[in-house]
Order: C-alpha cells, then structure tokens, then sequence
C-alpha cells in the first residue's frame, strides 16, 4: 500500500521551494553555472573576501564539495584563492574581475525574480511568513 505524506505545509513548502530551484537552477544555466556555483559566487559578492569554511557554511556544502566546485570556479576564472595571513591553515577565496563582472550582471534579474516572487504578499504576510518559517526552522535544528 502506497502511503502519502498529508502534512500540507510540509508538501507545500518542499514544492515551493523546488520550484524556486528549479527557476533559479535554469537561470543560471544560461551562464553555465550550477546552483551551487552561483550560491558560493553571491556568497562572496555579498560578503567580500571569505575562507572556503565560511563559504561552506553560507551555502551548506560539504568541505570536500566546496573544494571541487572553488576549483572550477577558479578554472572559469571567477574567483581567486590566496594565503590567509593570521592562519597558515586557512585560505581565502575573492572574486576575481571576471567574477565581479559576472555578478554585476547576473544579479539585478536574480533579485528581480526574488522580489517578484515574493510581491505576492503584503509586508505584514512576509513578517508573518517569515516568523512561521523561523519557527519551524528552530524545531528542526533543535
């Protein structure tokens, strides 16, 4: 007997949020990069110079994962890697000016797609959206 998953939220949720994948999975492709590229791009983007750990964290990949998918990015000539200078251990990873570039053009449709997403919802909607997915985040990691 097939058994179905009744919890409408959590049905609803897990749709929603793979269909904003799938948008942004196909947005991005069109400069061929994956969801995981783009996720460690805007990372350092938006943050500026970060460790391969801080940039695991942000996009939550495994450390192995992080080095293979930093390494294309640095063949593709989107970012650089150079030596920490407080951590011999750590290494820094920045956008290069190609990746700077990149960003500075995938962005502004990426942030449109966002806000339009969301404009389907008045303000007082997203604070509530937002405090019920904040909730439910704190039970999961708890």
């Amino acid at each position: 007997m097939e058994r179905k998953c009744t919890n409408q939220p959590f049905l609803i949720l897990m749709q929603t949020s793979r269909a904003i994948q799938d948008r942004i999975r196909d947005d991005m492709m069109k400069n061929n990069l994956s969801i995981t590229d783009f996720s460690v791009l805007e990372v350092l983007f938006h943050k500026g110079k970060q460790t391969i750990h801080q940039i695991g964290k942000s996009v939550l990949i495994t450390s192995g994962s992080m080095t293979y998918v930093i390494d294309k990015l640095e063949q593709k000539g989107f970012l650089k890697r150079s030596a920490c200078p407080d951590d011999r251990r750590a290494i820094h990873v920045s956008l290069t000016a190609d990746g700077s570039e990149l960003m500075n053009k995938i962005m502004p449709e990426h942030e449109d797609f966002v806000d339009r997403v969301f404009d389907a919802l008045s303000s007082n909607e997203v604070d509530t959206l937002v405090d019920f997915l904040k909730r439910v985040k704190e039970k999961v990691e708890n």
